[in-house]
């Protein structure tokens, strides 16, 4: 890691405030619990620290990088404030390792962090030439170079038009895979070139920066950012205590959707239309706290332009469901066996295919040779 200052100074945590008074309620008794799940540089953990002295936080970040600078800055709380390196959607197996079912508070602050865009050898940033890694976690998965190097035409227009509607999808694809087969991609600068060559110069003049949309979608995939949010905020519902509350900031009308349908779904009774009495079974289990989405004021978006794009959306925990860190742990591994036992007929028949072909190939060589 290089040493580019401390996290208070590159970092500021967009509506802090306004997420610390949404949480207030539900943090400010003495013992309470509160999760960062995507802690970054310890920006609205320091407000929740600092704020609700009687107040626990678990900070959990996919970086290591990240982790580094945010328990520096939070040193000064003490045992107060844990970090754990995981995914947010690893949320209740983090909670049942450290002994809890359920906790008062939650905040997610989504997409890339502001410590991944400053590092320019992190490979987010498409103005300086760097690795394509890309990667929040460095110690595991496949990089941005993984994905243009190997990914079919199809999936690459995919994953463009998917997650940001590129209108140039398959005309970007087909150019990156004919210019793979001269040479792998391994730096964002030569990618930059050929999106600067593809897209036309009028598009360019209307939507900004060539590189921006496809540099988003690659990192989006690399880092199954919209796969894992869906997993996250279902499993953060299941361990919100009663009368806990749970905020979420979003930058990505993908992620904002997900998040919009989840505390929808909370908010609103499953009872059938027509039922003349709603059985507590039926009523929901959670309560809007803001109406629609929130956006930062003018006045912060002045001082921090990235906060331009945020979206914040916060609910409470109204009733209790049955459900918990253990149940919800349960839930993923039930889901995973199933999706294994989904795949596995279509990887059989992969495999007796690949044999058949084979066999027939040996048979044909036999017949060509000879005796």
């Amino acid at each position: 890691m290089t040493n580019r200052g401390p996290a208070h100074e590159r970092h500021v945590p967009i509506m802090r405030d306004r997420i610390l008074d949404l949480l207030a309620p539900a943090l400010s008794t003495p013992g309470a619990v509160h999760v960062d799940g995507t802690l970054g540089m310890g920006g609205h953990a320091e407000g929740v620290l600092s704020r609700f002295p009687g107040c626990r936080v678990i900070g959990v970040d996919r970086d290591r990088e990240a982790l580094t600078l945010a328990g520096e800055r939070l040193a000064g709380f003490g045992d107060r404030f844990l970090p754990v390196h995981a995914t947010n959607d690893e949320l209740a197996r983090v909670l049942l390792d450290s002994g809890l079912q359920h906790v008062d508070g939650i905040v997610f602050d989504l997409g890339v962090s502001s410590l991944q865009l400053d590092e320019e050898d992190r490979g987010f940033a498409y103005r300086v030439d760097a690795p394509l890694d890309m990667r929040m976690d460095q110690t595991r998965g496949q990089t941005a170079a993984d994905v243009l190097n190997t990914y079919s035409v199809e999936d690459v227009t995919r994953i463009l038009r998917e997650y940001f509607e590129e209108r140039f999808a398959r005309k970007i694809a087909v150019a990156i895979v004919r210019e793979r087969e001269d040479e792998p991609f391994a730096t964002s600068g030569r990618l930059v070139e050929l999106l600067r060559r593809v897209i036309p110069v009028a598009s360019q003049r209307q939507s900004g920066h060539p590189a921006k949309r496809t540099f988003q979608a690659l990192r989006i995939e690399v880092n199954d950012e919209l796969g894992g949010w869906e997993r996250a905020v279902a499993a953060a519902i299941d361990v919100l205590a009663v009368g806990g509350r749970m905020a979420v900031l979003s930058f990505h009308s993908l992620e904002d959707r997900l998040t919009k349908r989840a505390f929808a779904l909370g908010a609103t009774s499953s009872a059938p239309r027509g039922l003349p009495v709603e059985l507590p079974h039926h009523a929901p289990y959670l309560r809007a706290l803001t109406r629609g989405a929130e956006e930062p004021d003018d006045a912060e978006v002045l001082a921090n332009p990235r906060a331009a794009s945020a979206k914040l959306r916060a609910v409470e925990r109204v009733r209790d469901t049955g459900t918990s860190a253990s149940t919800s742990v349960q839930k993923s591994t039930d889901e995973t066996a199933h999706r294994a036992r989904a795949e596995r007929p279509r990887r059989t028949s992969q495999s007796q295919s690949s044999r058949a072909q084979a066999v027939s190939s040996r048979r044909s060589s036999r017949k060509g040779s000879p005796r």
